[in-house]
């Protein structure tokens, strides 16, 4: 059977040369359509919604628990491990292939598992138990700490050895689209004495890649690189929501809170790490060296 990231796989479904969701992509999310159903897992390809319950029903999906194709959240599915994620995209992949006839010729089965886009709306993917903001890109941090500590004590030096980062507020990660109110809070700009309170006068977001995390670990055990990396279950867009000016504030001496807290966005399609798998590219070198638990161990170079 072709690899679902084979490039020549072509769905006998039409699908734009432009579109977010070729066959080789097949991002997964939640969505509620005018059938009057509860929300459920969908597969996104081109202008459709392909309904894995659906598919469950019908016994074209193989899996352990085909009720989890009915739940209002992915993690029902993401608690079934990395081997199941692998199956059910490739049975996917293979339902969807131009020259496989056991859906693209069942008119019955089509009417009832392809959704239009266009009547559907997108649901929060996921239940977010815990958020965790890492500060991953070098330049962004060195552009923030420019803003708040000036050029000459922008990048603090723990950055460049361990990860940083901070837990974020996973109550208010919402599904991209979902209205965000201006926070209020305390303001202290540089020429006053004393802080004022008020709505936010400097909002600002941040373009960031979210990782979601499909398998749990337990508490104080230690995983290495590798281990973590099969635990990725996909990536989302995310934008983080910023009160610049109540952050400027507040930050010291532990670090951001109710101006990160108010609003995190993502998008509703979870694109997963394997058909990101061709477009890996080797990362920055890791210069100093880190501690030999976080040196990359992995191969980095572009594959496929």
């Amino acid at each position: 059977m072709p690899h679902p990231n084979d490039p020549k796989l072509r769905s006998f479904i039409a699908v734009d040369p432009s579109s977010d969701f070729p066959i080789q992509n097949l991002p997964y999310g939640v969505f509620s359509a005018k059938d009057g159903l509860a929300p459920r897992v969908g597969v996104a390809i081109g202008n459709y919604v392909l309904d894995l319950w659906q598919l469950a029903q019908d016994c074209r999906i193989d899996v352990v628990e085909p009720a989890v194709f009915a739940a209002p959240t992915l993690n029902p599915f993401m608690a079934l491990g990395p081997k199941v994620w692998t199956t059910t995209r490739a049975r996917i992949s293979e339902l969807l292939r131009e020259d496989h006839p056991e859906l693209r010729d069942n008119q019955e089965l089509r009417r009832r598992a392809l959704v239009p886009m266009r009547d559907v709306r997108l649901h929060l993917p996921i239940t977010v138990s815990g958020y965790t903001d890492f500060y991953s890109s070098k330049e962004h941090a060195t552009n923030v700490g420019v803003m708040f500590r000036g050029k000459d004590n922008a990048l603090q030096p723990n950055w460049l050895h361990m990860p940083i980062g901070y837990n974020g507020r996973a109550s208010t990660v919402v599904v991209s689209g979902t209205g965000v109110r201006r926070p209020r809070g305390q303001l202290k700009p540089p020429n006053v004495e004393t802080p004022s309170f008020g709505p936010c006068k400097r909002l600002d977001f941040e373009l960031e890649m979210g990782v979601v995390v499909g398998q749990s670990s337990p508490m104080g055990e230690m995983l290495s690189e590798k281990q973590a990396e099969q635990m990725i279950f996909g990536f989302v867009i995310l934008n983080d929501w910023s009160a610049r000016d109540i952050q400027q504030w507040e930050y010291v001496p532990l670090g951001p809170f109710q101006a990160k807290a108010f609003a995190t966005s993502i998008s509703p399609w979870v694109v997963t790490r394997e058909a990101l798998e061709p477009f890996r590219l080797r990362g920055p070198t890791q210069d100093p060296a880190p501690l030999p638990y976080l040196r990359l161990t992995f191969p980095c170079a572009r594959r496929g």
